[in-house]
């Protein structure tokens, strides 16, 4: 039980800083692309598509449903396609506030 319940805190806190953020719009899917992308564009500025659906938060996603999730985050201003790009390689942004 008290393992439940340290999971149960930091999935509260995870919650409250996605909310904090804008990220609740979400699904969970989009979510999940837009943190994969935000660690991978720490080693460098650019991800590209092929290393977002390798990530750990990606594997078990269905082609239709990542690709569905990321034309999403590009619409919504989460991601956008690095310059001189039109599909394949993105840029993070931050969500506005």
């Amino acid at each position: 039980m008290i393992e439940t319940s340290k999971i149960a805190q930091l999935r509260r806190l995870l919650h409250s800083m996605e909310e904090s953020l804008g990220l609740v719009e979400l699904s969970s899917t989009e979510r999940d692309v837009y943190y994969a992308a935000s660690e991978l564009s720490e080693q460098d500025r650019i991800v590209r598509s092929d290393d977002l659906q390798d990530h750990p938060l990606i594997n078990g996603v269905a082609k239709p449903t990542y690709f569905r999730a990321l034309k999403t985050l590009v619409k919504l201003g989460y991601l956008h396609h690095a310059a001189g790009t039109k599909t394949g390689k993105y840029v993070v942004d931050l969500p506005s506030e």
